[in-house]
């Protein structure tokens, strides 16, 4: 690990403006990511500014009925939280199925929609990456790629994102609230992650010295009826081959609106559109769900290790939409 000068902010003005004039420098909150990499040298911040202090950690209602959740808000308090449990059960479905109960105690919010892959090349600094150093290559494409993506990615990387929690937000049609020395701007979840494109280092939408401060979820009754499904190596502290959040609005017998996003098959979290169109305005049941999970992963692009996912995903999916349908 290479030295680094620590700092505590009081405040979310100090924390910006300790970070954004230092290039080198990390917000540090829960940590659970930032010093694992630390330690294996892909992280070599030069300053920490630790935001543990900041009062960034409730769970409070908004007037138009939907939630703020604070950056700081440990995944396990989200997780047990019971308007979050009631209202937006795929979220409470999603943390609980991450990491472990030790980790999910000191992991955060804002944390957890920052954390990065966990593609064996990108931690191993004696391969090359480009998501590491830019312009090294990727070597998963020719290597070890059965965890690796399926959609969207691209030439320069194949890796995908690890979040469990940012997939069930991407379903939910979260909204990520940043600040910064330019003030504070809205995200939408769906857009706050980046495709790699040519420029797999580039992960957010988050420009340096920006720190989330919030994430706010919509009001909508039919969130209710959603649900979380994993796939996964064993069944505790694994990340997904395979993740599908799901949600249906069901109305006399006919789907009115519905969510699908996919963890694991992509460098951010994939909310599929042609899923939910092919799920809209038709009669639940196993053709439709076949049909929609068809869609979703129309253009699917598996590599030499993980062409399982492709099958797995399609299968996830009627599985979550099944699961979900039958809730009351």
């Amino acid at each position: 690990m290479h030295p680094f000068e620590y700092r505590s902010a009081a405040d979310e003005k100090a924390a910006i403006a300790a970070v954004a004039p230092l290039p080198d420098a990390r917000f540090l909150a829960g940590g659970t990511t930032l010093i694992d990499l630390m330690k294996l040298n892909v992280e070599k911040p030069a300053h920490l500014i630790d935001i543990n202090p900041l009062p960034l950690s409730r769970i409070e209602p908004l007037p138009n009925g939907g939630v703020r959740i604070g950056a700081m808000v440990r995944n396990s308090d989200l997780a047990h939280d019971a308007t979050i449990r009631q209202k937006y059960p795929v979220l409470s479905q999603a943390l609980l199925s991450g990491a472990s109960a030790q980790l999910r105690n000191m992991a955060t919010t804002g944390g957890n929609l920052l954390q990065r892959t966990r593609c064996y090349y990108f931690r191993d600094t004696t391969m090359p990456c480009n998501k590491r150093d830019p312009g090294s290559g990727c070597s998963a494409l020719e290597g070890f790629n059965r965890i690796h993506a399926i959609l969207g990615a691209s030439e320069h990387c194949i890796a995908t994102h690890p979040s469990d929690m940012a997939v069930a937000l991407a379903a939910l049609d979260a909204t990520v609230v940043v600040r910064g020395p330019h003030g504070e701007r809205r995200i939408p979840l769906v857009d706050f992650h980046r495709l790699p494109g040519t420029t797999p280092q580039v992960e957010t939408a988050l420009q340096h010295g920006e720190l989330i401060t919030y994430v706010e979820l919509p009001s909508a009754d039919w969130y209710r009826r959603s649900y979380y499904r994993k796939v996964r190596d064993r069944a505790s502290y694994a990340f997904a081959l395979v993740s599908v959040a799901a949600a249906l609005d069901i109305q006399g017998g006919m789907i009115h609106n519905a969510r699908v996003a996919l963890g694991g098959v992509a460098h951010k979290p994939w909310r599929s559109k042609d899923a939910e169109k092919a799920l809209i305005g038709k009669t639940p049941g196993p053709a439709v769900y076949a049909a929609a999970a068809e869609a979703a992963v129309h253009g699917a692009h598996p590599y030499r290790d993980n062409g399982f996912k492709v099958e797995l995903a399609k299968r996830t999916i009627v599985r979550a939409l099944t699961t979900v349908a039958q809730i009351a």
